[in-house]
């Protein structure tokens, strides 16, 4: 029987959220809400869906989408090198920023490579780089924040990646200006730091780490961007990362050709020019942000603060005691939530990461949390 490596054989598989068409069925409920994925609940733009109707509609041949989209991708990098004050040549596209982590990892890391990186944080960083025969390095969370200190001081001469998440998944907490620089200026040569910044549109905090100082420097970093979370377009699979000339050349020979749709292209495109649906988006998040913070607080809930678009709610063993313990832990809670059609993500056995929705998304979560305590 063949086998794939052990390296790979002991990959943990990433077990994404169930859409809900497929728990409606299995549990017999209608009108649920989905606060599992971190998607935006106002939707798309609506230019971005124009834009999409318009091209299936269209009857130029060169449009047809029984064409290959434009491998280079050439509009969407020239929306984003404007909007960015970057060269096309310092742009890569991805089938979301997961893709251009794969990418990243598979361009420079070798069997045996070392690649530090938060815990908990993203759970694909791991998976990329053992899938790639490298050993993922994982730092706890201080404070529920990436401890960059810690991460500089796991650097050994066989680390040549540093994956990072600002905000982090799952709590929500960013890194600062200062701590970021300084672990930019504590790094020794020959290491890529990838930064992944897919909720960095949401990000109020002024202080937040500015990655791109440090891409004009010059410095060994890889930025990811995605279209799927403020942009509303995780469907269509559209992300971005920005690097140096040189580190782009290498990833672009591993990226697949096409690997972006026409589609998401086009969307993305008329995505960043609609600011008004960012700002919206935005509101919509903050003031979900502060009813659920309001609620939580009166329900007596430890939680994270958070700079993106969801919130971490601890459970179990706290201090003082979390008045909401479940049998089952994060996984028991989820299965109560189901049962009043509500989805949120469990995290490990003693935390749930729930989705900043609509008003009446957050309402409904609520409700529910009341009748579990209950």
């Amino acid at each position: 029987m063949i086998k794939p490596p052990e390296y790979i054989s002991n990959i943990k598989p990433y077990i994404p959220g169930k859409p809900i068409e497929e728990l409606e069925r299995e549990l017999g409920i209608k009108d649920s809400v989905k606060l599992a994925s971190n998607e935006n609940p106002v939707g798309p733009s609506p230019m971005a869906l124009k834009a999409i109707v318009d091209s299936l509609m269209s009857s130029n041949p060169s449009n047809s989408i029984n064409r290959y989209p434009d491998g280079s991708g050439y509009c969407l990098k020239m929306a984003l090198s404007e909007r960015l004050s970057v060269r096309e040549d310092e742009l890569i596209l991805g089938n979301g920023s997961n893709e251009l982590i794969d990418i990243a990892v598979r361009t420079f890391l070798q069997p045996g490579d070392e690649a530090v990186m938060a815990h908990p944080s993203f759970i694909v960083y791991p998976m990329a780089v053992q899938a790639a025969g490298g050993r993922p390095v994982q730092v706890p969370l201080r404070d529920y924040t990436h401890d960059l200190d810690a991460m500089a001081d796991a650097v050994t001469r066989k680390t040549k990646m540093m994956l990072i998440a600002n905000p982090n998944n799952p709590t929500g907490t960013i890194n600062k200006r200062y701590e970021f620089d300084r672990l930019m200026d504590g790094l020794p040569d020959g290491i890529l730091v990838v930064v992944d910044e897919a909720y960095h549109e949401y990000v109020a905090d002024p202080d937040y780490a500015d990655s791109m100082k440090h891409f004009r420097g010059g410095r060994d970093i890889l930025i990811l961007r995605t279209f799927s979370k403020i942009y509303g377009l995780a469907g269509l699979r559209i992300g971005y990362g920005i690097a140096r000339k040189d580190i782009i050349l290498e990833t672009n020979k591993l990226r697949p050709p096409f690997n972006t749709s026409s589609l998401a292209q086009n969307a993305a495109v008329h995505a960043l020019k609609d600011e008004n649906h960012v700002r919206y988006s935005r509101e919509i998040n903050e003031g979900g942000k502060r009813y659920l913070y309001r609620e939580l607080d009166s329900l007596n809930l430890k939680y994270i603060p958070t700079e993106a678009n969801f919130i971490y709610i601890l459970l179990g063993r706290e201090n003082p005691p979390c008045p909401l313990l479940v049998k089952g832990g994060a996984w028991g809670l989820y299965n109560e939530l189901l049962r009043y059609g509500v989805i949120v993500r469990p995290v490990g056995p003693e935390g749930i990461r729930v989705t900043i929705g609509l008003p009446e998304e957050n309402e409904r979560f609520i409700e529910a949390l009341k009748k579990v305590k209950s």
